[in-house]
């Protein structure tokens, strides 16, 4: 007797590669699930199970380039530094590294390899996988940094937030020490806020 849909889907992660449910189930009952709309395919090779409540978009973004951090206003909104809802995701990768296609909506960064890992976290995001997560302190000099895009209200307002939640201005510092050019506009609106 043939196994049931649940029995299949029972041995497979809640998202997952081709090549991952391959080692479990062979390809006509991977076809089968698939038709039947109990997997769903995210992506050109990687696919959800239809019944998973999980970040779509941030599953193929960490799928599509593993160094992928949320940074900028999307690390800002995580970190609750940000009223916005920011309609792309905001992603940094090093400098030179291959940008990939995905159907989420990105605005993908490029920072230099060199800080790139500086303040840097994992987030865990569903089905066992996480994502690069730029630390509230990290953001902030991010948007200090890139206040030229973005405006300096946000950096500032980002800061003000972080500090009535309890940031310590010393922690900001030392990591600011890395981003010379930030440092001054930095130390001006703490003096200010302070």
């Amino acid at each position: 007797m043939a196994p049931t849909a649940d029995e299949l889907l029972a041995g497979l992660p809640e998202t997952f590669r081709y090549s991952e449910a391959i080692a479990q189930i062979n390809e006509r009952q991977l076809r089968r699930l698939i038709g039947d709309g109990s997997i769903i395919a995210l992506t050109r090779g990687l696919y959800r199970k239809s019944d998973w409540l999980g970040d779509e978009d941030l599953i193929e973004i960490a799928a599509k380039a593993p160094r992928a951090t949320l940074c900028l206003l999307s690390a800002l909104a995580r970190h609750d530094l940000i009223d916005d809802i920011p309609a792309e995701i905001d992603i940094a990768i090093p400098r030179g590294a291959w940008t990939p296609d995905t159907t989420a909506p990105v605005r993908w960064r490029h920072f230099a390899p060199d800080t790139f890992d500086l303040g840097r976290s994992r987030l865990g995001i569903e089905g066992g996988q996480s994502i690069g997560l730029y630390t509230a302190e990290r953001s902030i000099i991010d948007a200090f940094r890139m206040r030229h895009i973005d405006g300096a209200d946000l950096a500032h307002e980002a800061l003000k937030r972080w500090l009535r939640q309890g940031g310590q201005p010393s922690e900001l510092l030392a990591l600011a020490q890395y981003f010379p050019r930030t440092q001054s506009a930095l130390r001006e609106a703490l003096e200010i806020l302070l």
